[in-house]
C-alpha cells in the first residue's frame, strides 16, 4: 500500500514583519480576506489527488505553536497533521531536519507565507525526483532563482543572483518524491556547515541533491500571493476580494451606511453611519461607527468609532477612536485622539 503524501508547512517563525500583529498569534493565523493565512494554506492543496489520505506536518516554534494546534483541531478534525518541534530558530533545512520522523516518501511543501493558485493534482503521475515551482518576474535579483539547462532540468538554486539573464523566481514550494533524499542531503548539509549568519538555507540542500545527480525540474506559477509582510498581505486581501472572497451582495439593506465593494465582512460585524470599502475585511463581532474604512484587514471583536482609516492592518479587541490614517496595530490595542 503506498504510503501517504506529506504536506509539510514550516511555522516555526516568529512573522518579525508582520509585527506588531504576530506578538500575540503567529503568522499563519493572521486574518486574511475573510479566513486566516492557514485556512488559504490548506485550501491551496485540495487538488492533491486523495487530498483526504494526505497527512499534513506542521513544523512549529517553541511558542505560540499551541494556537495553530487548536485553530486546526476545531475548523479541520479531519485532517491528519503531525506537530513537530523547532526549538531554535536556525533555518529552513533545519526545520525539516527536526520533522524527519514524519518525512517519509512524497513530500509537497510550502512556506507559511506562500500562497500560489495550482492544480496539483498531476503529481500522481510525476516521474521527476523533484518540482520548484517557479514564476518568471521581470527583475529577479532579490530573489532566489531556478537555474536550467536546455533540457528544463535544475542545475542549481541561486539566492540574490546578480544577472538578470534567469529569471524563474522561485516561489516557496517544492516537491520531493522521496523525502528521504532530501533528508540525506541536509544531513551532509549540516555535517558540513553549510549556513548563513548561522541559518541553514533550504537552497543550500536542494543543490547538494543537485550535485548527486537529483533530477528537478521546474513548474510554472501564474498566481503567487505573498502573506510574508504587512504591506504584501493587504495587497493579497485586495487580490482575494478581486477573485471571489467578497460578499456585498448581503449588506444591501443598511439604511445609513455605504457598503463599496469589494468587500469581506463577517455576518456578525455592525457597521453604523460608515462607508465602508473598497477592499475592507471585518472580522467577527466587529464595531463600526460614524467612520470610513478603505484598503484595510480588521480582525474580531474590534470597536472603531470616528475614524477615517486605509491600507491598515488591525487586530482583534482592538479599540481606536477619533483617529485618521494609517495604521498597523496589535491585538489588544488602544487609540484615542
Amino acid at each position: 500500500m503506498p504510503r501517504p503524501l506529506k504536506i509539510v508547512i514550516p511555522m516555526a517563525g516568529y512573522g518579525t514583519r508582520l509585527r506588531p500583529l504576530t506578538w500575540s498569534k503567529p503568522k499563519p493565523l493572521v486574518p486574511l480576506a475573510g479566513k486566516t493565512v492557514l485556512d488559504y494554506l490548506v485550501d491551496m492543496f485540495h487538488s492533491v489527488s486523495n487530498f483526504e489520505q494526505a497527512e499534513f506536518v506542521f513544523i512549529l516554534g517553541p511558542t505560540m505553536g499551541e494556537q495553530i494546534q487548536e485553530y486546526t483541531s476545531w475548523h479541520y478534525p479531519n485532517l491528519k497533521v503531525h506537530y513537530p518541534i523547532q526549538p531554535e530558530m536556525i533555518g529552513q533545512s533545519d526545520a525539516f531536519w527536526q520533522a524527519r520522523e514524519f518525512l517519509h516518501g512524497s513530500m509537497l511543501m510550502a512556506f507559511s507565507d506562500t500562497l500560489i493558485e495550482i492544480d496539483f493534482s498531476f503529481l500522481k503521475d510525476e516521474q521527476a525526483d523533484g518540482i520548484a515551482w517557479v514564476k518568471p518576474v521581470p527583475d529577479p535579483r532579490r530573489f532566489g532563482v531556478a537555474e536550467v539547462d536546455e533540457n528544463g532540468r535544475v542545475t542549481r538554486l541561486i539566492e540574490k543572483p546578480q544577472s538578470m539573464d534567469n529569471n524563474l523566481v522561485l516561489v516557496g514550494c517544492y516537491y520531493f518524491r522521496e523525502a528521504e533524499e532530501l533528508l540525506s542531503a541536509i544531513k551532509a548539509q549540516k555535517e558540513q556547515d553549510l549556513s548563513l549568519r548561522g541559518e541553514f538555507y533550504l537552497a543550500d540542500a536542494i543543490n547538494i541533491l543537485l550535485e548527486r545527480g537529483f533530477n528537478m525540474r521546474t513548474e510554472i506559477v501564474d498566481t503567487w500571493l505573498d502573506a510574508g509582510t504587512i504591506a504584501a498581505t493587504i495587497e493579497t486581501n485586495r487580490y482575494l476580494m478581486d477573485h471571489g472572497r467578497e460578499n456585498s451582495a448581503a449588506w444591501t439593506d443598511l439604511e445609513d451606511s455605504l457598503i463599496i465593494p469589494p468587500v469581506n465582512l463577517h455576518p456578525s460585524a455592525q457597521i453604523r453611519k460608515s462607508t465602508i470599502g473598497p477592499y475592507v475585511s471585518l472580522g467577527e463581532g466587529t464595531l463600526v461607527e460614524n467612520s470610513l474604512i478603505e484598503d484595510a484587514i480588521i480582525g474580531s471583536e474590534t470597536v472603531i468609532t470616528d475614524c477615517k482609516l486605509e491600507t491598515s492592518l488591525i487586530g482583534d479587541r482592538v479599540t481606536i477612536s477619533g483617529v485618521s490614517g494609517k495604521f498597523n496595530l496589535g491585538d489588544d490595542s488602544q487609540v484615542q485622539r
